[in-house]
């Protein structure tokens, strides 16, 4: 006995929804209009969206606070504190970039992908937000 096929047919995505997707991962000023254009029409991928960026920028804000805090504390190591610190800083903007450009590649072709490592948790987190 066979099973029967089932027919999935993908959900088309609305113009405005991904462009409020987009719009979240460009500069603060396009998360807020992405929030005001969200807010007239509410959909899953811009709230997804609105929900990574969210969690991006309060991450990336506080891994902010505490490397600035390791450089001050590193900068009574001669020379070996300053380059520690170099890394620190070199580390939290790459990584940061390649978050936010993974982001923006899954907003711009109409997917809800997480972020590595920290996606997963920010849905969880902000699951009340934006909805």
């Amino acid at each position: 006995m066979s099973s029967p096929e089932i027919n999935v047919t993908p959900v088309a995505v609305v113009e405005e929804d991904r462009t409020a997707a987009i719009l979240s991962y460009l500069t603060i000023i396009g998360f807020i209009v992405a929030i005001v254009i969200h807010s007239g029409k509410k959909t899953a991928l811009g709230a997804f969206h609105l929900r990574q960026v969210l969690g991006l920028i309060i991450i990336g804000l506080g891994a902010g606070l505490a490397v600035g805090i390791s450089a001050a504390i590193l900068a009574f190591i001669p020379f070996i504190g300053l380059l520690l610190s170099g890394l620190l800083w070199a580390a939290l903007w790459i990584g940061g970039i390649v978050l936010w450009v993974l982001g923006l590649i899954a907003a711009i072709q109409g997917k809800q992908t997480p972020v590595p490592l920290i996606g997963e948790p920010i849905q969880k987190w902000f699951a009340n937000t934006f909805n």
